[in-house]
């Protein structure tokens, strides 16, 4: 098969009528066109419309899009089953990818394509909804914003590296995300032991990749750069162990983390490639008889998987040049702008952290240890002369001397499955709050840095008072559980507990609210996705899991059973029961918790659920200890 052929995407600039017409017929082998829209908690609509249907009304198609009667998106609040017209508007402003189906071969011998057209959700003819116009609209309150605020204040030229503030004729933002996953061989269940023992040692961590996953991983970077994603790196991570290899030839038993970035771009785009390279991951790890998974966290106590996501921002000058708007010019960290938008993530990372942490698979991951984030901190670097990587952090600051235009920032606690169209919108929102307060406060980059490192109880003019940001040293290893609280901040345990913030802190949720970036329908709509999804997963699937677990935890006789044995089971045992078995005088932990979920006392549900997790855990390190003794 001659894949050289194959149409992999029509760039931005290029959808004109009579240009897609030409194209699409020279390229018989892409039969169908989904419009891709995304609601409010990160679903793409996916249909299957037949070329030619496409051309048989090109301007009507590229113009009028398709309608649904809103059951292909979740958009509670806004489209419900009275009101319920929603249309999907191609975006012309967007690379149009074509996926291949490599098990359906046409007579040309060429697989079935699907051109995947970005597009918008519109509600009722003229109210647009859903993440990409959510992006769409932050990108550009944030860059207008940001360009009216620079104007204003023309002392910023000598921190931003600019002679003039005029000079500037617009502002663009980056961004990039890291994607993390697991591949292992279909139906083989995961060694816990083996995972753990290898992590401990680091015997994966950027090791050579052999086998169907280094296949897989090869095969995947050469079709990603077909597409024009042009991808910098894939790399194994610490997560995984070594393959075995059985008789003729052939592994079994994978069981590997991974790892795979691509170039920058702006942020639309970024959260267009960030879906489109996770389904080509699948397909052609599928293909070579490996399963994927995007969990956040797949096996308890090992490595979880995350989606670092990065963002900057810059001027494009009159004279075609360009300048980062993060970079310092005076010798510091930052820039004033760039501090502002540091502070503005860490003050408001509450209203954040509910699109990045959106299901309870996330909080299995952000749990001290394995580098996960779960403190509101930064770290800058241990003098301006050394740039360190501290990767216990929640925002990093990645900055390179030799290249201007390295700054930028690295949010490290977003996962795979993270809406990435939704944490984009609100940390420009934050980052825009934190720029405001900081130039309108006549700040200098020297004045925002002492405030960004200031010790808790220290009163800042934007800074919560007892709060400490900054830390150059390890969060896990060096603060006890107590201290990070004290010093940082509660960290969130739950879905709930995340939610809630928009309503525990009212004036930080109404930063995305501004200028209708988002509308309190979109708002009060994603509130309602989350809490439905959270509940009706740990009703539905988690219950029946843990369950299972449970069970499995049986009695074992060995040849030589002890009066420690004897000792251990009970104490398992006891605990099995208090879990699962209700008696005539008392409910067990998870009848209680369902209870809770039906009764909708959402609050009580998410104070068992973390009551349930953490037992669970005592129990299966408990039932190890038992069986490893038993002869």
């Amino acid at each position: 098969m001659d894949t050289s052929k194959l149409l992999y995407c029509i760039k931005k600039g290029e959808h004109s009528k009579g240009n897609l017409a030409d194209i699409l017929a020279s390229h018989p082998e892409v039969k169908f066109v989904s419009l891709v829209g995304v609601d409010v908690y990160g679903h793409f609509t996916d249909e299957k419309i037949p070329v030619k249907v496409m051309l048989d009304d090109l301007d009507g198609f590229i113009s009028k899009g398709v309608q649904t009667d809103g059951s292909s998106v979740f958009l509670p609040a806004i489209a419900d089953c009275s009101n319920a017209k929603v249309d999907i508007m191609p975006d012309p402003d967007a690379d149009w990818y074509v996926e291949y189906n490599f098990d359906n071969i046409d007579e040309n011998g060429l697989p079935c394509g699907s051109l995947r057209i970005p597009s918008f959700l519109i509600h009722n003819n003229n109210n647009p909804v859903g993440s990409r116009n959510i992006l769409k609209d932050a990108i550009s309150y944030f860059s207008d914003s940001l360009m009216t605020l620079i104007k204003a204040h023309p002392e910023l030229a000598e921190s931003l590296m600019l002679d003039d503030v005029n000079d500037i004729e617009s502002i663009y933002l980056t961004s990039a995300t890291e994607l993390e996953f697991y591949v292992q061989t279909p139906h083989e269940a995961a060694d816990k032991e083996r995972l753990m023992a290898s992590q401990e040692m680091k015997e994966q961590y950027w090791k050579r990749t052999v086998g169907p996953v280094r296949t897989a991983l090869e095969q995947t970077i050469e079709l990603l750069d077909r597409y024009g994603i042009s991808v910098e790196m894939g790399h194994k991570e610490v997560g995984g162990v070594k393959a075995e290899m059985v008789q003729g030839g052939e592994y079994s038993h994978i069981m590997e983390q991974l790892e795979i970035d691509w170039k920058y771009s702006d942020p639309m785009k970024t959260a267009d490639v960030d879906r489109h390279v996770r389904n080509i991951v699948r397909d052609v790890f599928r293909a070579n008889g490996l399963d994927v998974t995007f969990m956040a966290k797949p096996v308890q106590e090992v490595a979880g998987s995350g989606k670092h996501t990065h963002i900057g921002a810059g001027a494009r000058l009159k004279n075609g040049k360009k300048v980062n708007l993060f970079t310092s010019a005076t010798g510091s960290y930052l820039s004033s702008v760039g501090f502002g938008a540091l502070m503005g993530i860490l003050k408001n990372y509450e209203i954040i952290a509910p699109f990045a942490s959106a299901n309870n698979d996330a909080f299995n991951r952000l749990k001290p240890g394995y580098e996960a984030p779960v403190c509101i901190v930064t770290s800058l670097g241990h003098s301006v002369e050394t740039a360190t990587r501290n990767r216990t952090v929640l925002v990093g600051l990645v900055r390179d001397d030799a290249n201007p235009m390295a700054t930028h920032f690295e949010l490290r606690s977003p996962n795979p499955k993270s809406n990435t169209y939704m944490v984009l919108s609100a940390t420009l929102m934050a980052m825009l709050d934190g720029i405001r307060s900081a130039v309108n406060a006549g700040k200098t980059a020297e004045d925002l840095c002492e405030s960004i490192s200031k010790e808790s109880g220290t009163p800042d003019f934007y800074l919560d008072i007892q709060r400490k940001y900054r830390a150059e040293n390890n969060i896990f290893s060096d603060y006890s559980d107590a201290q990070r609280e004290k010093l940082f901040g509660k960290a969130p345990a739950t879905v709930w507990e995340c939610i809630s913030a928009f309503d525990e802190y009212p004036e930080k949720a109404a930063l995305l609210l501004e200028n209708m970036v988002m509308s309190a329908r979109d708002l009060e709509s994603y509130k309602i996705s989350v809490v439905d999804h959270w509940a009706s997963e740990l009703r539905e699937r988690l219950v029946s899991e843990w369950k299972d677990s449970i069970r499995k935890c049986r009695r074992l006789e060995g040849d030589c059973m002890t009066a420690l044995d004897e000792e251990r089971w009970k104490k398992i045992n006891d605990l099995r029961l208090e879990l699962m078995q209700d008696t005539l005088v008392r409910k067990s932990i998870l009848t209680s918790l369902c209870e809770a979920i039906d009764a909708k006392n959402y609050p009580l549900a998410s104070e068992l659920q973390i009551k349930v997790q953490a037992k669970m855990e005592m129990l299966d390190r408990m039932y190890r200890e038992y069986e490893h003794n038993l002869i």
